[in-house]
């Protein structure tokens, strides 16, 4: 686990480590030789994340006056290294909102600009997700893309059982079914990934559970259906997954899982890989299962956003290309890659469909029009420190360190006592 640091002593060493990595300007340059402007855009996994470069270029051949750079951060760095940056001075000027728990942390320490005025021009209607971003009525940032979690699954290994309407019950009834095999040649029914979000962000969506009201109880029920189907070796071991670094892609792509709940960003990187003849699989995508069977369809996401750094070295056009990418014509060029834009309306999502071995069959299509998406993690000055326990606390229990009733004691007793 990562420990919290004194930023006052460590900010000037890593700051000078993060411009040599990130590929920042400490030169100062706000202009190519040939008189564009230079705006630059932290993002993160620039060659493996299809969406930057969809963006970047359809600005770019919108304004071919401006010229974007994207500064290039490991995803698994990507908070930490935005954190230390800003906190040094970084002028980078757009910076990507991986999630509304950085956002509201960056925003209520005065380091975005206030894009207020351009968000009461927007039709909100139309965006999904645009709230999150509420901070007393001001906006610090805008969504380009809304995801959320479906079930992705082998049509091979799941044959014809019907996922258009599962609880979690027949869920995990399902994954004892097909899982087979023992060893290297094991197949496991699905993979639950190591992340806390996917027992405790769905227990909170489905059951109108509080993720900061530091009463956790609202998480039994999934947490024993999670342990269950590790008992019966019906996913890998949360133990196993974690040591060994297991990725859900390599899960569902070498075809060692059937089912395996993930967000809606997973898509494009699995057409990607099959468009490179990396990922031969025959997948498909369904809803969410469910803990109430009363025909809803409830999950979680969160939206991703871009703001405006308030040291930005070109703000005004750092505002032209947060307003552009999350517009209707962002929102065409990512739909047109398989991810899901935070803008939509029917042509919006008809692109998406239409996407080269995007799967188009009807239970696909009901996996992206969910009753409702509710957010992964609500948004307060105190989201951060509640997110650490409930990861620390979530891997105790997972591993088998803790039972789920002491697991969840200690979660409330953490969080009232040093957080509320």
């Amino acid at each position: 686990m990562k420990t919290k640091k004194n930023l006052t002593t460590v900010v000037p060493l890593v700051m000078a480590a993060a411009l040599v990595a990130a590929g920042c300007d400490a030169s100062g340059s706000t202009s190519t030789s040939d008189g564009r402007t230079v705006v630059k855009i932290a993002l993160w996994n620039y060659e493996t994340t299809p969406e930057w470069k969809a963006l970047i270029d359809g600005f770019e051949a919108k304004n071919p006056d401006i010229d974007v750079q994207p500064v290039d951060i490991l995803a698994e760095d990507y908070p930490d290294k935005v954190t230390t940056m800003l906190a040094g001075g970084d002028t980078t000027d757009v910076l990507t909102m991986k999630n509304v728990t950085d956002y509201a942390r960056y925003a209520t320490r005065g380091q975005l600009e206030p894009l207020t005025d351009q968000v009461k021009k927007l039709p909100r209607a139309s965006y999904s997700g645009l709230e999150n971003f509420d901070l007393d009525g001001q906006y610090y940032a805008i969504p380009y893309r809304q995801d959320f979690w479906v079930l992705y699954y082998n049509r091979a290994l799941i044959g014809d059982a019907d996922l258009s309407h599962l609880t979690w019950s027949q869920f995990a009834d399902l994954a004892k079914k097909t899982t087979e095999g023992s060893g290297s040649a094991k197949v496991y029914g699905t993979y639950l990934h190591t992340w806390r979000s996917v027992v405790q962000a769905i227990a909170s969506a489905q059951t109108g559970g509080d993720l900061l009201g530091g009463d956790y109880g609202f998480m039994k029920d999934q947490y024993a259906m999670a342990l269950d189907l590790q008992k019966a070796k019906a996913t890998l071991p949360f133990s196993t997954a974690s040591s060994q670094n297991i990725t859900y892609d390599s899960q569902l792509t070498t075809e060692k899982a059937a089912m395996v709940p993930m967000g809606t960003w997973w898509a494009a990187a699995l057409l990607a890989e099959k468009k490179q003849g990396k990922n031969p699989v025959d997948w498909g995508m369904a809803p969410m299962p469910q803990v109430s069977a009363n025909g809803e369809t409830v999950t979680f996401g969160s939206p991703t956003a871009f703001a405006v750094n308030k040291k930005a070295k070109n703000a005004e056009e750092a505002e032209k290309f947060v307003t552009w990418a999350s517009g209707p014509e962002g929102a065409a060029a990512i739909a047109s890659i398989g991810v899901v834009p935070a803008y939509s309306d029917d042509k919006i999502m008809d692109r998406f469909f239409a996407v080269e071995g995007m799967p188009n069959d009807p239970v696909s299509r009901q996996a992206m029009q969910p009753s409702e998406v509710r957010l992964e993690m609500p948004v307060s000055d105190k989201s951060s420190d509640i997110d650490q326990i409930l990861t620390e606390e979530h891997e105790l229990v997972m591993s088998g360190e803790k039972s789920v009733d002491e697991g969840i004691e200690e979660m409330n007793d953490r969080v009232r006592n040093d957080v509320q």
